[in-house]
């Protein structure tokens, strides 16, 4: 219990650090977060929209490689981590799309463009939602894991690219504020700890709803954990 009320409070401080903390051009002080050209206020989105990128990408390898043990093990509880997983894979895809679409209506003045990163995403959306579809169409148990399990393995195979690689190789109206091409950080020591800080909170709050939701759902069918 003490986790996570920690986690709670964590969470909390965060959120209110990322949008109270004073933006300036040349920060002088420890509390002040640098602005970054073009996005000024609306960059405090990334503390939230990466973060949910980012583990939309972890469950959908996690749900992977639950799928690649149960093929192995044929463990029932492999397929309800797995589909666990993907679930909320699922759920944080879709919040990366709705604060990616926030940020464009103040910046592009529309919410869906058809942008490459939000085209990559949509397809995304949609192979996971087959996943569940399948998995609805499916009755009997075996069967209905194994193909879920090769299913989640191909779904995982082209997330990469969906995420990655697409939106880098197609000109984007995406920024770019955290790294350049060369690959670094370009934030003040305050902004990279709030970010940091940001990723463990979020990442903390997926691990504790996806060992929530596997509890659950092996209750549920009476399931070993």
């Amino acid at each position: 219990m003490s986790w996570k009320i920690l986690l709670g409070v964590w969470m909390t401080v965060v959120i209110i650090l990322s949008l109270s903390l004073p933006m300036s051009t040349h920060p002088q002080y420890w509390y002040e977060l640098p602005t970054i050209p073009g996005l000024e206020e609306k960059a405090r989105i990334m503390f939230f929209h990466v973060p949910t990128a980012w583990l939309a990408a972890v469950a959908f390898v996690l749900s992977m490689a639950y799928g690649i043990r149960y093929l192995r093990k044929k463990n029932t509880s492999d397929d309800v981590k797995s589909a666990s997983a993907a679930g909320l894979g699922l759920l944080f895809c879709i919040l990366a799309t709705v604060t990616g679409a926030i940020w464009a209506r103040f910046s592009w003045g529309t919410f869906w463009n058809w942008d490459p990163r939000q085209t990559s995403i949509f397809v995304l959306l949609l192979i996971y939602g087959a996943y569940f579809a399948l998995r609805s169409a499916v009755e009997i148990e075996e069967k209905r894991a194994a193909l879920s399990a090769v299913y989640s393995i191909i779904a995982a195979v082209t997330m990469p690219f969906f995420m990655f690689i697409m939106p880098r190789i197609l000109a984007s109206l995406h920024p770019d504020p955290i790294l350049n091409v060369q690959g670094k950080v370009h934030m003040n020591s305050t902004m990279l700890v709030l970010f940091l800080a940001s990723l463990a909170g979020f990442t903390g709050l997926f691990f504790w709803m996806w060992n929530l939701h596997v509890r659950t759902t092996n209750i549920e069918t009476q399931q070993p954990q």
